[in-house]
């Protein structure tokens, strides 16, 4: 029905034509006393010429107006499956339809390149960065004074936003490094663990790490990046605190006693570029941790959620629950 009201509004000027002619032609038999009998014969008969017109025209309106809906939101990919132009008015249109798909084509070969660029150039600032922190951290390490401890920690976290960058720049290239095998989640806490150790002992953050006895299916090297910054957050807002790590079932649960996530932010914290009070009290939040986190986990079959309240911490729970492998 809808299609055929909208046929019907298509035609509505040639319709409103077709009935002033047929207006004038009775007129003329009325001025000639000619029988009305033969007037509407003439006229049915004329009548059924255009219904049956109309009706094959109908169908084959309807027919190309389905084609294109069926190519809508692909239309770039199927240009040759338009209908053929009927008309030098069709034919103009389909022309800037292809002068048009082309600019596109062109816009966005220039646009990957300059991404690819770009990628390729901080890449590789990533790994020279590296090289300066390495030298930096052997000079430090003879330095066991509170200012040598004080550097190696800034220092650290240089290292850490190094590492998260090129995290990110390695996700959002689509790269496919991932290797799906059996992880001993014991072993990536405990590496975890031992990496943030200087962290925690300078925060005073105790940590409790229970053991799990599990063992899931994922990629070790970015499970363990979504452990660190888990636990990265958790040094940062509860100084002075106690974080805790233990498992329900097949999901990691990573609480801390600090300052706790206002209730208004939660929903938004897993957002890209999202910090919340607590980044604005934070000056050197990026709001960058959480959503790799959440884009890490969804790469890799894993859940991710947060419940915290605010001036009593925060619990992080990684869903973990995918087929063991069973070794033979």
């Amino acid at each position: 029905m809808r299609l055929l009201w909208g046929y019907v509004k298509r035609k509505s000027w040639p319709l409103a034509l077709l009935g002033v002619c047929a207006g004038l032609f009775a007129w003329v038999l009325a001025l000639y006393d000619l029988p009305a009998e033969a007037a509407g014969y003439g006229g049915l008969l004329c009548l059924i010429v255009l219904l049956t017109a109309g009706a094959v025209d109908f169908f084959r309106w309807r027919q190309r107006v389905r084609l294109l809906e069926s190519i809508q939101g692909q239309a770039a990919l199927l240009l040759s499956l338009l209908p053929e132009p009927r008309n030098a008015e069709e034919a103009a249109y389909r022309e800037i339809i292809n002068e048009l798909d082309e600019d596109r084509r062109t816009a966005v070969s220039a646009l990957d390149a300059r991404n690819r660029e770009a990628m390729d150039y901080y890449t590789m600032w990533v790994h020279q960065i590296k090289t300066p922190i390495s030298a930096m951290g052997l000079i430090l390490q003879g330095d066991d004074t509170e200012r040598g401890r004080a550097l190696g920690a800034e220092l650290f976290r240089v290292e850490r936003y190094v590492e998260l960058a090129l995290s990110y720049l390695r996700l959002g290239g689509g790269a496919s490094d991932y290797v799906i095998r059996q992880v001993n989640v014991d072993n990536v806490l405990r590496q975890a663990a031992r990496k943030y150790a200087p962290l925690f002992i300078r925060g005073k953050v105790s940590l409790e790490l229970r053991e799990t006895g599990l063992k899931v299916l994922s990629d070790e090297k970015w499970l363990q990046l979504v452990v660190e910054q888990v636990l990265s957050n958790a040094v940062k807002y509860a100084p002075g605190g106690h974080v805790t790590v233990w498992s329900e079932g097949e999901r990691l649960l990573i609480r801390d006693d600090g300052v706790g996530i206002a209730p208004e932010d939660m929903p938004r914290i897993f957002e890209r570029g999202f910090t919340g009070y607590n980044g604005r009290m934070d000056k050197r939040a990026t709001g960058i941790g959480l959503y790799l986190c959440r884009e890490i986990c969804g790469k890799l079959g894993h859940t991710i959620d947060a419940a915290s309240e605010l001036g009593r911490g925060t619990c992080i729970t990684i869903g973990l629950a995918r087929p063991c492998l069973e070794v033979e």
